[in-house]
């Protein structure tokens, strides 16, 4: 049985923005930031998270049906509006989770607002920069290298099974548009590199942090994981093996087990 309730739109700031949001589950709240792949399909991990917590998880301004990116110039203003976003939803506080593109705007959430953020947790986390070992651009790659990047094993079934293209033209096609303006949307707020200044704020990361990474991330490599740690009082790194970019997609159990453990401990 799901726990998958509904797909909704929330008005924010007088309508400036419709946000197609997912929710399902019961308890004390989630807000999931996703990544630069677009806004996902009610997940079995994202079920999983709704066995025990109430579970939102929104589309970007400008991904999929959500719409307000006209009305952002700069990060900070993304920033501000899920300050508003929070309130929109009628949250107090939420325990904060992004994965990659979305870690990145989850910890400048928590850094920006840390009155809203009951807990932290980052998932192979952009953010950062490390000279010595750069972050993927996953702007230019092609579809078969984005399929040997992103999992441990790339002949997976998920690995498959997501990297699929469509037979019918016109799917196809449909593919590739919304995958276009979904890194145009993102773009916006973390090209050519993905570090906006976050390490000068980093220190206001107060709440309990827990930081996943696959130990074969070959788009945000565990340096920047255990980088995160140093920077983050708080915090704890888990790492696993024979895991890729997708933790919560290569290895659901253990990267799910995980966050819902930290969470209740909290």
């Amino acid at each position: 049985m799901t726990n998958y309730s509904s797909t909704y739109t929330v008005n924010v700031r007088d309508q400036k923005f419709n946000i197609e949001l997912m929710n399902g589950g019961n308890g004390d709240p989630v807000l999931y930031i996703h990544g630069a792949d677009g806004f996902p399909k009610w997940e079995n991990y994202l079920d999983t998270l709704a066995e025990s917590f109430s579970v939102y998880v929104p589309a970007h301004p400008g991904v999929s049906n959500s719409t307000g990116l006209d009305e952002l110039d700069n990060l900070w203003d993304l920033i501000l509006f899920y300050d508003e976003l929070i309130d929109a939803l009628n949250l107090t506080s939420v325990h904060l989770i992004g994965h990659s593109y979305g870690g990145m705007i989850a910890a400048e959430i928590a850094a920006c607002i840390p009155n809203k953020v009951k807990s932290l947790t980052l998932i192979s986390s952009l953010g950062l920069w490390i000279d010595s070992a750069p972050i993927a651009d996953f702007f230019i790659l092609t579809a078969e290298e984005r399929k040997n990047l992103l999992w441990h094993n790339s002949e997976s079934e998920i690995a498959i099974e997501t990297s699929n293209v469509p037979e019918d033209a016109a799917e196809r096609a449909l593919l590739n548009v919304n995958r276009t303006i979904t890194l145009a949307s993102i773009g916006k707020f973390c090209w050519p590199i993905p570090d906006k200044g976050l390490i000068k704020r980093i220190h206001r990361i107060n709440m309990p942090t827990l930081l996943i990474w696959g130990d074969n991330d070959q788009i945000v490599p565990l340096d920047y994981g255990k980088l995160f740690m140093k920077l983050i009082p708080n915090s704890e790194l888990k790492t696993i093996a024979e895991c890729g970019h997708i933790p919560q997609l290569e290895k659901p159990t253990e990267c799910i087990n995980s966050i819902k453990e930290f969470i209740k401990g909290i």
